[in-house]
């Protein structure tokens, strides 16, 4: 699972500690918007299985890749409404892309296209933090990797993932105390209760939930 919008290698270290597979920092214009430098010096002390993630939204595809470079990424997300031609440029240049759509939007139907070896489906207002119908996610084609986000928290999570069945699932407000501040146990309740939700639905002979170091090949 990966926790979103960290700001501070407290709260990045505080995720891995707790059991996040990744963790993401933002770009784009947002109350946790960060620099490339002030993240660099955060993912030097992250370990190295663990993935780091840059959100962007609307943003020049070689601006992406050189701030994925210059900040020590291993994924870019790309949270706007990003052109398949601007997705492709990126995902051939960063080891790993994210591709996020809001929920009802149809191009989500030829999301095989951009590229990306994992889909995000977040609300229709994507990084709005609010919870969607999660049977829009039925518009997901099959056979792509989805990770879901939009108003997760540690009360609704597991009913999301069992509802969803998600390959994993984002978090960023869900477990702050303040925009940009993670809140110890709202991050260990929400990691907790999304683990507790895996067995449910996955046979032991199944892909293994959130295996983002695979993914990578790291």
């Amino acid at each position: 699972m990966k926790i979103c919008g960290v700001t501070s290698e407290e709260d990045a270290l505080l995720a891995v500690a707790m059991g996040a597979d990744a963790v993401g920092f933002v770009f784009a214009p947002s109350p946790r918007q960060m620099s490339p430098s002030a993240v660099h010096a955060i993912t030097r002390r992250i370990p190295p299985e663990i993935i780091t993630v840059g959100v962007f939204r609307n943003e020049r595809p070689q601006t992406v890749v050189d701030t994925v470079n210059r900040a020590g990424l291993k994924a870019a997300q790309l949270h706007g409404q990003e052109s398949r031609e601007d997705c492709g440029y990126v995902a051939v240049r960063v080891p790993l892309v994210i591709k996020a759509f809001g929920a009802g939007d149809r191009r989500i139907e030829r999301a095989g296209e951009y590229g990306a070896e994992i889909i995000m489906l977040d609300a229709p207002s994507p990084g709005s933090g609010k919870v969607f119908d999660w049977r829009l996610a039925e518009g997901v084609p099959r056979g792509r990797r989805l990770l879901l986000a939009g108003g997760l928290d540690a009360g609704n999570v597991a009913d999301a993932i069992r509802a969803v069945q998600p390959w994993g699932v984002d978090v960023s407000s869900g477990v702050e105390s303040s925009p940009g501040r993670k809140d110890p146990s709202k991050v260990r309740a929400f990691i907790q209760a999304a683990k507790a939700a895996e067995p449910d639905r996955y046979d032991p002979g199944d892909e293994p939930l959130f295996d983002w170091q695979e993914e990578t090949n790291l």
